[in-house]
């Protein structure tokens, strides 16, 4: 189904940065393909909470490492805890905010978010348990974000302008359109019994903020350093540790196979990103770009030279995040990761993706996770790097 038309020309801009996070179930419905022929054992399953639909909302930055968060909390104190996705969108617009009025509208303001996200919001704001803030109006049970978005969007770029002398307004109208959209914020709340505020509930999940980090590889920046990726969605400046392409993926495979889940950032407008299909394969041969979501087909053989030209190339481009839960293999023996998608269970494999290990080292922008789930051979030459403290 389409969307009926965007209220401003601004929205007619700002769409394609917006849908590339969106659900898919949001979007007009895509052709339906033929069967899938790829059968999947598993290798290595991670304790996640169930699949939900991030609807109408370009949140997936929340919705992945929230799903990260709440694996996390099972690995370390054995708990379930639903989190609110929301409560780190509501905490991330009003430090966006606060950042692009500042810098006088030089900075970003979307939708869009990265993994390392919903960590500075717990840090500044703590957590909150879903059944306390589900930023949904009474009465609803889908997100859509796009008026309160236009609202906000309005709001700050008015108070972003000097000329306007709109002065300090801003730090009351902001919190005062996410209060309408998504609803207020318990000052304090009732969990198993004991009174907790966001900040104190915190610390009773025992995450840890400090103790995240993201990995990449690209060659712009010297490997085992911290640096600034370039990309749009890092609005807060965040750095990322810069490793060699074998290394990269050889970490991730290490924190997955000791139980560590991550959370990942990629490029999800590839042919071979097939959610209906449960599967992202990047196929050696373009005239296999519609063959290889039914039938396994060879796929690249990934080089750091080839990453390197597609992100620079904007072939490879930051749209999507979801959370690495185990890896798989197929029925040839290849191996996949088995991710959890936000976009509802409405796909073939109930709302998981299957990314192709020649996929994740092309199209994988980066990765989040606990710094013991890094190898100790890694860990070794990041922390005796001085340009790192």
């Amino acid at each position: 189904m389409k969307r009926n038309p965007l209220p401003s020309l601004l929205f007619l801009f700002l769409l394609p940065l917006m849908e590339a996070c969106k659900s898919k179930t949001e979007k007009e419905a895509p052709k339906p393909l033929p069967k899938s022929n790829y059968v999947f054992s598993d290798i290595k399953d991670i304790a996640a909470l169930p699949v939900i639909d991030q609807c109408a909302s370009g949140t997936c930055w929340s919705f992945s490492t929230t799903s990260f968060l709440e694996s996390e909390i099972i690995r370390i104190k054995g708990e379930k805890i639903d989190l609110s996705e929301m409560y780190a969108v509501r905490g991330a617009y009003l430090l966006k905010a606060r950042n692009y009025i500042l810098r006088q509208g030089t900075a970003r303001f979307t939708e869009g978010g990265l993994n390392h996200d919903p960590l500075i919001t717990a840090t500044t704001f703590g957590l909150l348990p879903q059944a306390e803030y589900t930023g949904l109006k009474e009465g609803t049970t889908r997100h859509n974000h796009f008026k309160m978005f236009n609202e906000l969007d309005t709001a700050v770029k008015r108070f972003a302008n000097p000329a306007n002398k709109a002065g300090i307004g801003w730090k009351k109208e902001i919190p005062d359109i996410l209060d309408r959209f998504l609803g207020k914020v318990p000052d304090q709340f009732q969990y198993n019994g004991k009174t907790y505020t966001p900040l104190s509930f915190l610390g009773y999940t025992q995450l840890q903020p400090d103790d995240y980090l993201t990995i990449t590889s690209f060659t712009d920046a010297p490997f085992y350093n911290l640096f600034q990726l370039s990309i749009p969605a890092n609005w807060a400046n965040e750095r990322f540790y810069n490793l060699p392409l074998d290394e990269f993926m050889e970490n991730i495979d290490h924190a997955v196979d000791a139980g560590f889940s991550l959370a990942v950032d990629l490029d999800a407008s590839e042919p071979g990103f097939a959610p209906d299909q449960g599967i992202a394969v990047l196929p050696e041969k373009q005239e296999d770009n519609t063959l290889i979501l039914t039938d396994i087909r060879p796929e690249k053989k990934v080089t750091q030279q080839m990453r390197q030209d597609a992100f620079e190339s904007f072939e490879t481009t930051d749209d999507h995040l979801m959370h690495i839960v185990g890896k798989a293999k197929d029925q040839q023996g290849n191996i996949y990761y088995k991710t959890k998608n936000s976009w509802g269970t409405g796909s073939s494999r109930q709302g998981f993706v299957y990314l192709s290990v020649p996929y994740m080292r092309m199209k994988g922008i980066s990765v989040l996770l606990h710094k013991d789930g890094l190898s100790d051979t890694t860990r070794r030459k990041l922390w005796k790097n001085p340009c790192n403290d």
